[in-house]
């Protein structure tokens, strides 16, 4: 629920295990859920392949699922409107999540046998109506029910939402709850954006405490979007975060804030802060420029401040989150002033991750040099309604 600079998403569906679902904690765990009749075992000990240097990406292989690290996701984040200007905001988030380690996995004995369980979080918002939509799904990945592959083509799914790859550089996107349906198109204008040094995104210190990271900063989207019966023809712009890993949060952390921005001079920026339980952010914190170009530009902590200037309160959940911002990238001389479109956007998902979180569709304002600037993003935000406590007790 990215949504974290974005590795730090592992830990909404981590903090499922660690607190969502009221587990023991000892060398083996039972995940289970009543609804889909999941009785799964994981790991807590085990030789998960960690993110501990920079690799070579093969595509369109590796837009799919690397089972051999812990935790991976596929994030959908866009920004559209109908003819008539109508505006909406969509969030498909799939997450991956490995039961056992490589070491610990066995032959197949039916098609039911799980190693990896999917979750998903879909959501709609409706500026117009101030109205937020949300729902959620888990399933085990074995016998169709969820899954991802890269070849020959790319395709990602939880039951009946998934994305897949039409072509080269063009997707498909599918997802629909009780009250809201997208069909969406996606053609990718830029090409695959590596974060960190080349797809190598470092989050700590510690030889391992990193993620493999890459994105599509600029996908043209057009398609159909129902909401309560009512259909629409809709365009705009989406990106995809893709990310795998299996290192921890580091101890010191209580969540994060990510931004990821698209300005109408067909730039793109992305940031995401670590925020730390004294206060500040961790100097891991970082981020990434997209030139028009498509060429990326890497930006440490140091490169940029975020200035809170405004909270809000949520009457579901207690917690408060930032509600409006002013983002400076002092080497690039942008300054952008970041206004959610709708103030309650979060979500409470009580039926997969168990985790509370603020995810939801900003616009932006401000100035590139001397050059007036606009533009639409996704803004994430964890660790608000209850802060991250990741050390397993017995």
């Amino acid at each position: 629920m990215n949504r974290i600079g974005h590795f730090w998403k592992v830990f909404l569906i981590l903090l499922m295990i660690l607190a969502g679902w009221g587990l023991a904690f000892a060398k083996r765990e039972n995940v289970g859920d009543s609804q889909t009749g999941l009785d799964l075992t994981f790991e807590v000990e085990g030789n998960f392949a960690r993110a501990e240097a920079p690799i070579e990406f093969q595509f369109p292989q590796d837009f799919g699922a690397h089972d051999d690290f812990q935790t991976e996701w596929w994030y959908y984040t866009g920004n559209l409107e109908t003819g008539t200007g109508r505006r909406f905001g969509y969030q498909l988030t799939i997450f991956r999540r490995a039961l056992l380690p490589p070491e610990k996995r066995f032959e197949r004995p039916s098609e039911w046998a799980v190693e990896q369980v999917y979750l998903a979080h879909f959501a709609i918002t409706d500026v117009q109506n101030d109205r937020f939509y949300a729902d959620e799904k888990l399933a085990r990945g074995s016998a169709g029910l969820a899954g991802a592959f890269g070849q020959p083509y790319f395709q990602v799914w939880l039951e009946d939402w998934r994305v897949v790859q039409i072509d080269g550089n063009r997707f498909q996107l599918n997802a629909k709850s009780d009250r809201a349906d997208l069909v969406l198109f996606l053609t990718d204008l830029k090409g695959v954006v590596f974060q960190g040094e080349h797809g190598f995104s470092r989050k700590g210190e510690e030889i391992g405490n990193a993620s493999y990271y890459i994105s599509q900063t600029r996908l043209l989207t057009e398609g159909k979007m129902t909401i309560e019966g009512q259909s629409f023809d809709v365009k705009g712009w989406s990106w995809m975060d893709h990310e795998f890993s299996s290192a921890p949060l580091e101890d010191d952390l209580e969540g994060w804030d990510w931004f990821s921005l698209q300005l109408d001079d067909r730039t793109e920026l992305m940031i995401y802060l670590l925020r730390q339980k004294t206060g500040g952010n961790s100097p891991s914190s970082s981020g990434t420029f997209v030139k028009a170009t498509g060429e990326a530009v890497g930006l440490s902590h140091k490169d940029f401040q975020v200035e809170v200037l405004e909270r809000w309160k949520s009457s579901r959940s207690g917690a408060t989150y930032p509600s409006r911002w002013r983002i400076r990238v002092i080497p690039l001389r942008l300054e952008l002033s970041i206004v959610p479109n709708l103030l309650d956007q979060e979500l409470i998902t009580e039926k997969s991750t168990r985790v509370t979180y603020w995810e939801g569709s900003v616009s932006v304002s401000g100035r590139s040099g001397q050059n007036p600037v606009s533009g639409v993003g996704y803004v994430e935000m964890t660790g608000y309604a209850k802060p991250f406590n990741l050390t397993p007790t017995p």
